[in-house]
């Protein structure tokens, strides 16, 4: 009986922690985003996986599990961004924010971004579906709701793109402050 209690409340506490971790609790450290980034070698348009090989063109690219996301230099253009981060201040509990993004296709084939996903379901950022030719500009709109958040938040939106690096972080913060009842 003794080890059975014991098994529960380990899978207990491994289940909290995991709860805990996919409730967006907080961000990510530079360090560890450094620790994510990997080399990838791309030989003939195809990916060959870290180096290790004898590549002909090294590109670095943001680890997503997955190394073949690493654009074609051939389709690769970039983008420049007017601010990459943004601090909404003080927010009270509850408040809903947004702010835009602006940038710039700097490159010489046209911009497409593929896909924006915010660091939880806090952050929700709207983008352009459609290529975005050299030299134009567009928006990333990123919505913030401090529900159910206390503190410092800071929160990210990774961009995909045709970019080398593939993915292009946003980083919002706020301080959410509650209101207390007397």
């Amino acid at each position: 009986m003794k080890r059975f209690a014991a098994q529960f409340l380990s899978f207990a506490c491994i289940g909290l922690m995991a709860f805990t971790f996919m409730q967006c609790g907080g961000g990510v450290s530079a360090a560890e985003v450094e620790a994510t980034k990997t080399d990838v070698a791309v030989q003939n348009n195809n990916t060959v996986g870290p180096t290790g090989t004898q590549p002909t063109q090294s590109i670095q690219a943001q680890q997503s599990g997955n190394p073949q996301e690493a654009v074609d230099p051939a389709l690769a253009t970039s983008m420049k961004f007017a601010e990459d981060a943004f601090d909404f201040g003080t927010l009270k509990q509850g408040e809903k924010v947004t702010h835009t993004f602006k940038f710039t296709n700097d490159g010489d084939k046209p911009l497409t971004i593929t896909n924006a996903k915010g660091s939880c379901g806090c952050t929700v950022p709207q983008y352009p579906k459609e290529p975005i030719a050299p030299g134009e500009s567009g928006k990333i709109e990123v919505e913030f709701n401090s529900a159910g958040k206390k503190g410092a938040q800071t929160k990210f939106v990774t961009l995909t793109a045709n970019t080398n690096p593939a993915q292009t972080r946003l980083t919002i913060k706020a301080d959410v402050v509650t209101t207390e009842t007397k």
